[in-house]
């Protein structure tokens, strides 16, 4: 008897804090990720709807994984170049991984109808190279519902991704804008 109730309080204690742990963490599986480069010779644009997002509320800590193979270009030799080997060789680096935090939490209110200005630190893994960023993003709450915004702008040499010459040196742009919209 007494093991009995000994196992009932340890597995109402265990499921207590496991929800209490899954009730800080947001998910979104309507996350989207586009692409934009602007050169004299064309823009090019790619989006990717196939990301997944998490945010901890409690703790600011964030992570957004990106299939790479997702991005869908309106040229399919656009999307044909983008997963080559000698652009972002994405069977060899199929994801990309944005792992931070929210530096400024205590300005950011996830249970009460606002728009927030989030600082976000964290680091950017593309194409096996990571590099340390630091960017602002836009949390609204509406009616219990989040949604993140933020643009960056990336330096595709960073990440090992360059051109010397040929076409793709005049028609991608070395820094390209990366809008990322979440709903949670």
């Amino acid at each position: 008897m007494k093991k009995s109730i000994l196992s009932i309080v340890l597995l109402f204690i265990f499921t207590c804090t496991v929800n209490a742990q899954t009730e800080n963490k947001i998910v979104s599986k309507k996350t989207h990720f586009k692409i934009y480069s602007h050169t004299a010779a064309e823009d090019i644009e790619a989006n990717n709807y196939k990301t997944v997002s998490t945010i901890n509320t409690e703790t600011g800590e964030f992570v957004f994984s990106v299939p790479m193979q997702s991005y869908e270009f309106e040229k399919s030799l656009m999307q044909k170049h983008y997963n080559s080997k000698k652009f972002l060789d994405t069977k060899q680096f199929p994801k990309s991984k944005l792992k931070g935090k929210i530096t400024n939490l205590s300005d950011v209110h996830f249970k009460t109808d606002g728009t927030y200005t989030a600082n976000i630190e964290g680091s950017l893994t593309i194409h096996g190279e990571t590099k340390n960023i630091s960017e602002k993003a836009t949390i609204t709450v509406k009616g219990g519902n989040i949604t993140l915004n933020s643009k960056l702008n990336l330096t595709l040499a960073d990440y090992a991704i360059a051109f010397k010459d040929g076409k793709p040196s005049t028609n991608i742009a070395k820094v390209i804008e990366i809008t990322v919209v979440a709903e949670y």
